[in-house]
This record gives C-alpha cells, sequence and structure tokens, in this order.
C-alpha cells in the first residue's frame, strides 16, 4: 500500500500553485476492534414479531428489551437493527412506519438561527441559548479515567476494564448532548413554520491542517472554494457545541411535521452585513460582539445580526426557489429585508485571478 501525500507550494512570480507529490509506504490495515461496538441489521426474512416480542433468527427466545418508548398500534417492523456500542450497552433499532406523525398546526411564524459556541443558538427574535458545553462539564472525570488507562499494561484485563470507564464517560456526554438537542430541535419546530440555517462546512472547521504559508493558504483556499479556512483552536469546542447533528434533528422534524427548512450559501457574510443598510465591514474579529456600522451608525450585536441576515437570506432562497423574480424586486410578505443584495457574495479579486489562464511565457 502507499499514500500519495501532497505538499502545497506557492510560486509568486507565476501566480500559480505546484504541488509536489510524495510517494510513502505505510502499514496494511487492521481489522476492526471488538471494543469499538458494532451493529447486525436484520430484515423481515431473519426475525419474527409476534405479540410485542422480537425473536430474532435461530433464537428460541424473545429478547427482553426495556422500551424507551412503545411501538405504534397495527405496525408491522421492517428492519431490525441491533448495535452495541464501546461502553457495552445494547441498543435495537426498528423501523416501522408510525401513522401517528402529522404535520403540526401552522403558527405563521418565521426564524433565522446563528450558532456559536458561547451561545449555542441566536435567534432572529433576540432569543440566545447558552451552550451547556456538556465536554467541560465531565472534563476533569474523563481526564482522570484516561489517565487510569494508560497505566495499564497493553493486552490485559485490567486495560479492557479501563477502556469500558473511558467509553462510559463518554457515553455520559453523548447522551446528555444528544437529550439537549432533541428539546431544543423539537421546540423550534414546534414554535416556527419556516427556519431559516447557515450551510456551514463543519468538517473544515474541526479538521487540523498542516501549516501553511499565506500566499500557499490564499491559494489553496481558493482552489477549494473557501473549504481550507480552520481554526483548530476552536475544534473541540466546535465538536462539543454538534452543530451538525443539531442541523440533521431540524432536517428530518421539519420534514416529518410539515415545516420549512432553508439554507444559505455557506460564503453569505452574515456577521459582517449591517441588517440596516446592508453595508458589509472588511474584517469582523470573532472577539468583537458588537459593532458600530460605519455607514449608518446603527449598533449591532454580532449574533442577533448575523441571524436577522440568516433570516432575511433564507426567505430571498425561497422566494428564488419558488420560481420568483430576484429578491430585490419582489415584495416582502414578512417584513423583513436583505438590502437588495445577492445571497452569494461576488468573488474576491484573488480567487478570480487565480482562474485566469495563464499566458505562457515568451
Amino acid at each position: 500500500m502507499y499514500r500519495l501525500a501532497i505538499n502545497p507550494t506557492f510560486c509568486a512570480n507565476s501566480c500559480s500553485l505546484a504541488l509536489k507529490i510524495t510517494v510513502s509506504s505505510v502499514r496494511d490495515p487492521y481489522f476492526k476492534k471488538k471494543r469499538n461496538g458494532g451493529s447486525a441489521e436484520f430484515t423481515k426474512s431473519a426475525f419474527k414479531w409476534k405479540d410485542g416480542k422480537l425473536f430474532l433468527a435461530k433464537c428460541k427466545e424473545h429478547l427482553n428489551i426495556v422500551w424507551s418508548r412503545f411501538l405504534p398500534q397495527d405496525s408491522t417492523p421492517s428492519i431490525v437493527t441491533i448495535k452495541l456500542d464501546p461502553s457495552g450497552r445494547w441498543f435495537v433499532s426498528i423501523l416501522v412506519k408510525d401513522p401517528t406523525v402529522k404535520p403540526l398546526p401552522k403558527t405563521n411564524k418565521k426564524v433565522g438561527i446563528d450558532v456559536g459556541i458561547t451561545s449555542l443558538i441566536t435567534t432572529s427574535n433576540g432569543e440566545k441559548v447558552a451552550n451547556p458545553k456538556q465536554f467541560n462539564r465531565l472534563y476533569k472525570k474523563l481526564r482522570r479515567k484516561q489517565k487510569a488507562l494508560s497505566r495499564k499494561t497493553k493486552g490485559s484485563n485490567n486495560r479492557d476494564k479501563a477502556c469500558l470507564e473511558v467509553a462510559k464517560v463518554h457515553a455520559q456526554i453523548k447522551d446528555a448532548r444528544t437529550d439537549f438537542l432533541h428539546k431544543l430541535t423539537t421546540k423550534l419546530v414546534r414554535e416556527n413554520d419556516l427556519i431559516a440555517i447557515e450551510d456551514l462546512a463543519i468538517r473544515n472547521m474541526v479538521r487540523n491542517a498542516p501549516p501553511l504559508s499565506t500566499a500557499a493558504f490564499h491559494a489553496l483556499n481558493s482552489i477549494q472554494g473557501g473549504s481550507a479556512v480552520k481554526n483548530h483552536k476552536l475544534a473541540r469546542s466546535i465538536s462539543d457545541a454538534s452543530w451538525g447533528e443539531f442541523n440533521r434533528q431540524l432536517e428530518y422534524k421539519c420534514e416529518w411535521y410539515g415545516k420549512e427548512l432553508v439554507k444559505i450559501d455557506r460564503y453569505f457574510p452574515s456577521s459582517k452585513r449591517c441588517g440596516n443598510c446592508g453595508h458589509i465591514v472588511d474584517k469582523l474579529p470573532l472577539d468583537i460582539r458588537e459593532w458600530e456600522c460605519p455607514k449608518c451608525g446603527t449598533n449591532h450585536d454580532r449574533d442577533i445580526n448575523a441571524s436577522h441576515n440568516i433570516l432575511a437570506a433564507g426567505l430571498a432562497v425561497r422566494q428564488r426557489g419558488l420560481g420568483g423574480f430576484p429578491h430585490s424586486l419582489l415584495p416582502n410578505p414578512f417584513g423583513v429585508s436583505v438590502c437588495g443584495a445577492s445571497v452569494r457574495p461576488e468573488e474576491s479579486k484573488s480567487r478570480k485571478a487565480t482562474a485566469l489562464k495563464q499566458k505562457p511565457k515568451s
């Protein structure tokens, strides 16, 4: 097996990006470890459902299940998934058609949501939901368990027990985080008919990247369409906030309950755009939480202003998706505006320059 390592190098004279490719040998792949858990999926021919009891293939006894919630009446399972997580817990997931899931009554409300770290979400209504920071809450306990694990001899039974203790702490963090997000997303879906969010590239934010020179970074960033922008100092906080899981839950719950979810472009400058006049400031570092528009003098809370712009941009995307005219020419039924600007900002000069065809040297 071989691995291709790509090292980007920026050439200032020719304004091009040279890729240096090196080939290095790597180890053979490992098999999956049993301690990481696993799952098995059973179709209709591999299990039997009788009188509310589940019998797997070649098993005479039914599974002793502690139900988190009971199945709807007159429903028949189509797929059963058995899963073992690293903390040693067994889960049974049953796929059925639920006739009780129906669209919720209309509320004629809409909301734009800006996600963050200090405040998990900020809504266009001015509400801020604090980030519970589940990882930090159990960090000391997890650190103590991991230090105990590091002292155990590899391959010993005591090390397996210590691994299980570490996995249990991770399970506590995950369960608390998921429970909080379920309650929050359900509340948002029940209260609003339209929800606008940003289509963020979360994986790119938390991925660790090798240090590049400033010129090479901007060149690589322009080629990748902005996906090279990373801040690994915030990677743990972003992962703990679980923005991806928040968006995923909003997606399927809006689909279940007949609500509308609109995603705006990730390059839309929601924080740097003035919600009053549309002016875009050049720079707005993360440590600045309030700022004043240099054009109209309006004082903005960074997160609330971003949520207002996200809602306005979401309504613009929704109007265009319905086959309307550009947003600047449309009547505004919700009483918000995006200041007549396009949802996706104009390309920077540096990005346009990299796309130009280079003339051969004479």
